[in-house]
């Protein structure tokens, strides 16, 4: 599955997005990761106030969705491992957190050991040992608690069929628990990426005592720097305050800079934006962890250079593109992908998704971040603009001399982009091609059950895709391994691509615990597909975020794109 800061998204959660690989992640009016305006380092003290469109609905660990363990969760679950709180690309990186490293693996990976650090202590004061930590992932399988990632159920030996703790007393065996600090995981298959999965809420301690099963959302108990004060209406209004048990000693990651945090969710994105911009009284000290600047927005704020100062920039791994089924005519023949291809004009894409500010143009599947192993290529080389001639010469060999007509299937709202101005910029292009576009729009929760159900899947629509860690193997995988095709569920590989030669290339992928040099191997798989035309990557979405004039410590990694909230201190 896939998350991304673009509110509403396909998934279960939310964050951000990419940009140019050499200009990573913001300088806000407070400096990256420093200053503000006034030139006053960040302090504690003071009320952090969140301002969200989406409510923290299930504040549970089991129930989360999150990578490097998430951004307002991350205040109060400590998981495993975790993302590195820095700017840019430095913030790709996992590192530990309740552990001591990012975890020793068998030779083959298929068995991962991981020891805790001393000094560990839940809100009350009580120590956290490995067997919180097991409970805790074995009460994410019980199905009143879903809502997490799936991959433990895929990874951990015997975990398929799982019901949980309340069901089965006996827990997972895959997962071993020698003494209070080792805890050792077996997988059914080698995972060099185990260290990244480890981020998710679903590795937090939780004691069983404390367990009050749905109900455990009101107040979870806290290992990290914030505990639950009151949790109103499901998430709705969330308040924090400083944990007593949290230290910095065995925490390097997280701050505690504010007194307290305030997360009021159910906002309008207008009222959001406004609110963030007159920063006036409580509002001066607020900033939004999942609400985007638009053009029309952005425009503004460029033309004030208070308010231009106060802008976050944020750089997430996905691609919005267009998804081909082969099974469809006319794009079961591969000359006619790959005119679309030709055809494509990426200017105006990027100016249909906001712009030069909001968009990059792409040509690989894979982000352009080295961490996912981007490897700049181009199959089908058109440049900015697009090459109707080159298009029209593959039609003409592909039997369609005098052009084509299609159906482009998009949605009915623009949140994603892939409602009608991108459907717009993609008919005009083809348009100049001799291919005739047909626009189906749909409302937008029956396009995406539309386009992801193998009996509904259109032959040409929009997709994106944005990994649940900065790696290739969850950015290529579930799009393109035959393996992972849904027949009766949500499918995302849209192609329904099952090549044993690449199915083969992810396993041996997957065995690489050194992650640099998996990367490399990721992005001579990605230019392996995409020379078979089977999407056209359009564009990589930028993230532009306001923060108020008087929030300080602005940090930015790569691995969300968003302001990561544990960081931020208020004047």
């Amino acid at each position: 599955m896939s998350r991304s800061p673009r509110l509403p998204r396909r998934t279960a959660a939310a964050v951000a997005v990419t940009a140019a690989l050499a200009a990573a992640a913001c300088a806000c009016g407070p400096d990256k990761g420093g200053d503000a305006a006034g030139g006053d380092a960040p302090k504690k003290g003071g009320k952090l106030l969140v301002l969200n469109q989406t409510p923290m609905t299930n504040f549970d660990p089991a129930r989360e969705y999150t990578s490097g363990g998430g951004n307002i969760p991350s205040l109060v679950f400590r998981t495993l491992t975790t993302r590195n709180r820095a700017d840019g690309a430095a913030g790709n990186k996992v590192v530990p957190d309740l552990a001591t490293d990012t975890g020793t693996p068998s030779k083959d990976a298929t068995v991962w050991t991981y020891h805790l650090k001393s000094g560990l202590k839940f809100e009350d004061g009580t120590p956290i040992t490995t067997a919180d930590i097991k409970y805790g992932i074995e009460r994410s399988f019980a199905p009143e608690l879903s809502g997490g990632a799936p991959y433990l159920r895929d990874w951990l030996v015997g975990a398929a069929d799982y019901q949980g703790p309340y069901k089965d007393k006996k827990g997972l065996s895959a997962i071993e628990t020698p003494d209070a600090k080792t805890i050792v995981f077996h997988l059914n298959k080698p995972e060099g990426d185990f260290p990244y999965l480890a981020t998710q809420t679903q590795f937090t301690p939780v004691p069983k005592a404390k367990d009050t099963g749905t109900k455990y959302a009101e107040h979870p108990m806290s290992s990290g720097p914030y505990e639950v004060v009151e949790n109103q209406n499901n998430g709705l209004e969330l308040t924090f305050k400083r944990n007593p048990n949290w230290s910095a000693t065995n925490d390097s990651q997280r701050k505690d800079y504010p007194d307290t945090i305030d997360v009021k969710g159910g906002l309008d994105t207008a009222v959001i934006n406004q609110r963030l911009s007159a920063a006036s009284g409580p509002d001066a000290a607020a900033i939004t962890t999942d609400t985007n600047l638009g053009p029309a927005e952005l425009a503004k704020v460029t033309g004030d250079k208070e308010l231009a100062s106060r802008v976050g920039t944020g750089h997430f791994g996905e691609t919005d593109y267009l998804s081909f089924n082969p099974k469809v005519k006319p794009f079961d023949n591969p000359k006619v992908r790959r005119a679309i291809a030709y055809a494509i004009n990426r200017t105006s894409a990027v100016n249909a998704a906001g712009g030069s500010s909001l968009a990059e143009p792409a040509t690989t599947f894979l982000p352009n971040q080295a961490a996912f192993g981007y490897t700049p290529y181009d199959p089908f080389p058109a440049g900015r603009s697009g090459d109707p001639a080159k298009a029209k010469e593959l039609l003409k060999q592909a039997g369609y001399p005098h052009g084509l007509t299609v159906t482009l299937t998009h949605s009915e709202s623009d949140a994603n982009n892939s409602g009608p101005a991108m459907a717009s910029a993609v008919q005009g292009a083809l348009k100049a091609a001799g291919i005739t576009v047909k626009l189906d729009g749909l409302e937008d929760n029956k396009y995406r059950q539309t386009v992801h159900a193998v009996s509904t899947e259109p032959g040409l629509f929009f997709s994106t895709w944005g990994a649940d860690w900065p790696s290739g193997g969850p950015f290529l995988a579930p799009i393109f391994d035959g393996r992972q095709i849904v027949k009766d569920g949500s499918n995302f590989n849209n192609a329904q691509l099952n090549d044993a030669s690449v199915n083969s290339t992810i396993d041996r992928i997957n065995k690489l615990t050194d992650h640099t040099a998996a990367a490399k191997q990721w992005g001579a798989l990605d230019k392996e597909i995409g020379a078979k035309a089977l999407t056209v990557p359009l564009l990589h979405p930028v993230y532009k975020r306001l923060v108020g004039k008087d929030v300080r410590n602005v940090v930015i990694s790569d691995w969300t794109g968003v302001l990561d909230i544990s960081q931020v201190a208020v004047k």
